[in-house]
């Protein structure tokens, strides 16, 4: 989609290095600018699209890029900077298609409604409303108004052209002063839906519209037509082009060739047309003579590519294949086999089996291949991670219980994780509806699917949220975890309760457990006789007597006094006993 104007000798060279540059919009959103001249990538516009460009157009003033996308965004970028100009929402849906008015000052964007834009305020002009599909294509056709006696605004009285995808109508429309009726004035019909569009533009009152249309079913329709007004029939095409192959060389049917594209020539009365495969287009300037209503050109096109395929095969060399030679051929993906050579003492198996011999198992074919017969075979049988994902599939699309108790009963946490990980995204619905059938049962059962639910809501939470349908879906599971919820604060207040009872009767059986201590007195002081004096001999023998009972240090005095109260509340009494109490005294 390059400039459609040409160069005028006015212009400054700077301007002239800009017409060889070619927009190409990208699916991620970026736009390159590709220099035919260079033959190389001269720079990239970024920052302006998050989805797929559909539709890049110059302006008239050659810096100036025009871009629309799935984002909804209309872009207007600076190409010398390579940086956004402005930036506004075009439509609700995504615009598909642009085309700038003649003068520069108008804008035609299109998604599923067609609106004209003023590119000074980016505010809408008007409106167009009538296809049913989104616009893949918008021209204009007229350059002058029609009626030369009003004065010309630059956009009021020109028609232009739109077609839809899936659509058979390409619609002509008129822009009004007034806000009258915004349907389309005329429309032309053909065959299939449009694949590409080329006109002439009419630049006097009398010059017809000139237009080639290209469909899907490669055939070409041309119109000639003068825009003058409402027209309420469709317009049938002057002329249709098909190309199809002789049908000689023993295949007596014609097969037909596909047109890919067409255009106009400088003089308006030839046209340029692309057949043909499209990995090997060929380009052919063809005359018209519109008297006849229908040309069918007959093209050898597959001569042309064979002979080109035999001139490329001439260059290959066939190998020599010796009759010995060992053909290795790729293995299990992932499995890296080691070459063997052949040792020159033993003989070569031979495929064919002789009568009597067994047939070989596959343990020893895939001991053949090098692959380790252990990582095959599972330890007991067991099904692993990738197997139990296939096996639930199974199970749920065959509604079988056994396989699904034979997966669901899993209790570790790590197989039910890559398990539900490695599930198609169509079978996660199906196990939630299981899932809730198994949790409305035994209790028992109940705690081990919850651990299911819990893999499949963390890992699948971005897919379950896309489903327009989800609440109904998951309606008998919300109901069931409410329910188990609500009757959760009784429970744990009843739980709180009977933990402390439980914890009050153990303790008080803890207690009466308690082995009886022995409550004699550990120390017994007589007085015998207060006025002698204790000698050495009596203090050696532990005899005490007041005097020493007096001398004792403080701290012993406190520990004995610390032990005696320990042993006081083990022995359960407030007071010591009269007897002690007078001896201490």
């Amino acid at each position: 989609d390059g400039p459609q104007r040409k160069k005028r000798k006015s212009e400054v060279a700077e301007v002239d290095k800009q017409l060889d540059i070619l927009a190409i919009g990208t699916a991620v959103g970026s736009i390159l600018l590709y220099s035919t001249v260079k033959g190389e990538l001269q720079s990239k516009l970024d920052g302006g699209h998050d989805s797929r460009v559909n539709c890049v157009r110059w302006h008239q003033d050659n810096c100036c890029l025009y871009s629309c996308s799935e984002d909804k965004h209309i872009v207007e970028w600076n190409a010398q900077t390579c940086k956004v100009k402005c930036k506004w929402k075009g439509d609700n849906s995504s615009v598909t298609s642009l085309c700038i008015s003649p003068d520069g000052k108008m804008l035609l964007s299109a998604g599923r409604t067609i609106k004209l834009w003023d590119l000074e305020t980016k505010e809408v002009y008007k409106h167009f409303t009538g296809h049913a599909t989104s616009v893949s294509s918008l021209m204009f056709t007229t350059v002058k108004p029609m009626n030369e006696n009003k004065p010309f605004d630059g956009i009021t009285g020109l028609y232009f052209l739109s077609g839809a995808i899936h659509d058979r109508l390409l619609s002509v429309w008129y822009i009004r002063s007034d806000r009258k009726e915004k349907n389309a004035v005329m429309s032309f019909t053909v065959t299939d839906e449009p694949t590409f569009i080329d006109l002439t533009v009419s630049e006097v009152k009398e010059e017809p519209v000139k237009l080639a249309v290209v469909c899907r079913d490669g055939q070409l329709h041309l119109f000639e037509h003068i825009l003058n007004g409402y027209c309420k029939k469709p317009l049938t095409s002057n002329c249709t082009i098909q190309i199809a192959t002789p049908g000689n060389d023993g295949d007596s049917t014609p097969n037909p060739v596909p047109i890919l594209a067409a255009a106009f020539c400088t003089d308006k009365q030839s046209l340029l047309l692309v057949y043909g495969n499209t990995l090997q287009p060929i380009i052919e300037k063809v005359s018209l003579n519109t008297t006849e209503s229908h040309i069918c050109l007959i093209r050898d096109i597959q001569k042309v590519l064979s002979l080109k395929t035999d001139v490329a095969l001439t260059k290959v060399k066939t190998p020599v294949v010796n009759s010995d030679t060992k053909v290795l051929v790729p293995g299990i993906p992932g499995h890296s086999t080691a070459v063997k050579t052949p040792s020159s003492g033993k003989e070569k198996k031979k495929n064919k089996r002789k009568p009597g011999e067994t047939e070989e198992s596959i343990e020893e074919r895939l001991g053949a291949l090098d692959i380790d017969v252990s990582k095959v075979k599972t330890p007991g049988g067991l099904p692993q991670t990738d197997s139990f994902a296939v096996l639930l599939v199974q199970g749920l699309e065959s509604n079988d219980a056994e396989i699904l108790n034979r997966v669901l009963n899993t209790r570790k946490e790590n197989v039910i994780k890559n398990t539900v990980a490695r599930m198609p995204i169509h079978a996660v619905i199906p196990l939630l509806h299981e899932l809730t059938k198994r949790l409305q049962g035994n209790p028992y059962s109940a705690s081990l699917m919850v651990r299911w639910l819990k893999s499949v809501f963390t890992l699948h939470a971005s897919y379950l949220s896309t489903l327009p349908d989800l609440i109904p879906q998951l309606g008998m599971l919300y109901q069931l975890m409410e329910s188990r919820v609500k009757t959760l604060q009784k429970l744990s207040r009843l739980h709180g309760r009977l933990f402390i009872l439980v914890t009050q009767v153990a303790a008080s059986e803890t207690v009466q457990d308690v082995t009886e201590v022995n409550q004699t007195a550990k120390l017994v002081y007589e007085d015998e006789s207060s006025e002698e004096e204790g000698s050495d001999d009596e203090m050696i023998a532990d005899k005490d007597s007041d005097e020493n009972w007096d001398e004792d240090e403080e701290k012993e005095e406190q520990s004995d006094e610390q032990d005696m109260t320990v042993e006081k509340e083990i022995n359960g009494d407030s007071d010591l006993e009269p007897e002690n109490e007078s001896e201490e005294e």
